[in-house]
């Protein structure tokens, strides 16, 4: 079948490069003409029974009247795109730029098209996820999710120029909008100008290249009470900064064989004469640890999306409790990533969880064993699941045993499944919640 999907894949270079062309080049009117062309041309074949043909003359004449003033267009520009620094999938992104016309002509009429880096995948990328769409296909139910175009990475607005006087700037908004997180890469701008007829643009390109960190969807949570209790943290001073009660001071003491010296009060022993040393409270916080599922087949998949987007929206939640938190998961390599106060800041995870991509070539017991090595340290723990199979219902089990208390969120496919069997947590039904792709947002809103 190999071969059979390189030539399929071959078309969709062919096709996709041609629409995402034809799209930019044709104005609105350019394409209601070309439809008509097409229209008039099989409609009058038969030339001695139609005239159809004679208005496919006239509009074939329009487009290559159109297509000779694209050739003519002559100009110089530069310009500067004014970015910040992040975006957010899903939600609308405005900036500037500012055109500069470098000529000695006055330029109106034009219109701003932002140029980004080609998206489409290569060969591999794109067999995997149509074997996962063949898969999803064959257990297809009324009412499954529509899943939208997984390669396309952005939606951006042309804008108009306002006119620009010889040697003069001008000033532009562009309205973009991320669909997938990760890094959004711009190649340049394109200044069009239609023809006279307003049927097709000539075009004057820029090279700009540029980049825009996308960070995951975030839902609104409700205010949750996280499980678990504080835990001693083994070198809790140097690590935890300003977290918890690592660093409150409780009394003076008399000096004891072995107390560090940066613990000597030297008022004190100037006072009474003797070795006096503060003494401080042991390290004792509240840590959650955060686990992301990563292992699916699929990389573009709409579910995994979702799952990490969960995961954003909980790491957002670090900066109100009083806690730190530990994002585990499983890349090229097992990565643990902990946030919080006096440590690294939600918008440090967002990043992390930006980059983050799927680990279906690798065992899920990698994430099992960074999991149950993990949980001597932490208080309790956060699970977003991609399934609920076996191996998945014994990692939770085996956090059990440890004593160290789970809250579980299992994201499926739209109407794919019921309700899912808690399983291990079927005496802890509050901490464990089945998240619906599609309603996702109103999943969340039950938590407590």
């Amino acid at each position: 079948m190999k071969p059979l999907f390189r030539i399929l894949y071959f078309f969709y270079q062919v096709f996709t490069g041609l629409r995402y062309r034809t799209s930019r080049r044709l104005t609105r009117a350019g394409l209601g003409v070309v439809g008509g062309c097409i229209v008039a041309g099989l409609a009058g074949i038969d030339t001695d029974n139609t005239v159809a043909y004679q208005a496919f003359a006239l509009l074939a004449v329009l487009l290559l009247m159109g297509l000779g003033f694209v050739f003519f267009f002559r100009g110089s520009f530069s310009a500067t795109r004014l970015l910040p620094r992040f975006g957010t999938a899903g939600r609308i992104l405005r900036y500037r730029v500012i055109v500069q016309n470098g000529s000695s002509r006055r330029q109106v009429g034009l219109a701003l098209l932002e140029t980004l880096s080609d998206s489409r995948p290569s060969f591999a990328e794109w067999l995997a996820v149509q074997q996962a769409y063949d898969r999803r296909f064959r257990s297809f139910r009324f009412g499954q999710h529509r899943r939208r175009n997984p390669f396309r990475q952005a939606v951006v607005k042309e804008a108009s120029v306002p006119p620009l006087p010889a040697r003069d700037r001008a000033e532009a908004e562009l309205e973009l909008t991320p669909l997938r997180r990760g890094v959004l890469r711009f190649s340049g701008l394109t200044l069009g100008r239609p023809d006279p007829i307003g049927l097709m643009r000539a075009f004057s390109r820029i090279a700009l290249p540029q980049s825009l960190l996308v960070l995951p969807k975030r839902y609104p949570l409700p205010p949750i009470a996280l499980p678990g209790v504080t835990k001693y943290q083994e070198g809790g001073v140097a690590f935890a900064s300003n977290v918890g009660q690592s660093e409150e001071f409780v009394s003076l003491r008399d000096y004891r064989r072995g107390d560090p010296l940066r613990h000597i009060h030297w008022r004190s022993w100037a006072k009474v004469g003797k070795p006096i040393v503060k003494e401080f409270e042991d390290e004792f916080f509240v840590r959650h640890a955060l686990v992301l599922d990563t292992f699916i087949d699929d990389p573009r998949s709409e579910l995994f999306e979702e799952a990490v987007s969960v995961a954003a929206s909980f790491a957002c939640t670090v900066g109100t409790q009083e806690s730190l938190l530990d994002l585990l998961f499983i890349g090229a390599e097992a990565y643990c990533f902990t946030a919080g106060r006096g440590l690294a800041h939600k918008d440090q995870m967002l990043e992390v969880l930006a980059g983050v991509r799927t680990s279906g070539d690798q065992s899920f017991n990698r994430l099992e064993r960074l999991v149950v090595e993990h949980a001597t340290i932490v208080s309790g723990c956060i699970c977003v699941f991609l399934n609920w199979d076996i191996r998945r219902q014994e990692l939770v089990r085996k956090l059990k045993e440890l004593g160290v208390p789970a809250l579980v969120m299992v994201i499926t496919e739209s109407g794919l499944t019921g309700p899912l069997e808690p399983g291990p947590l079927r005496d802890e039904p509050q901490n464990f919640h089945t998240l619906e792709v599609g309603r996702i947002e109103q999943g969340l809103a039950t938590l407590k």
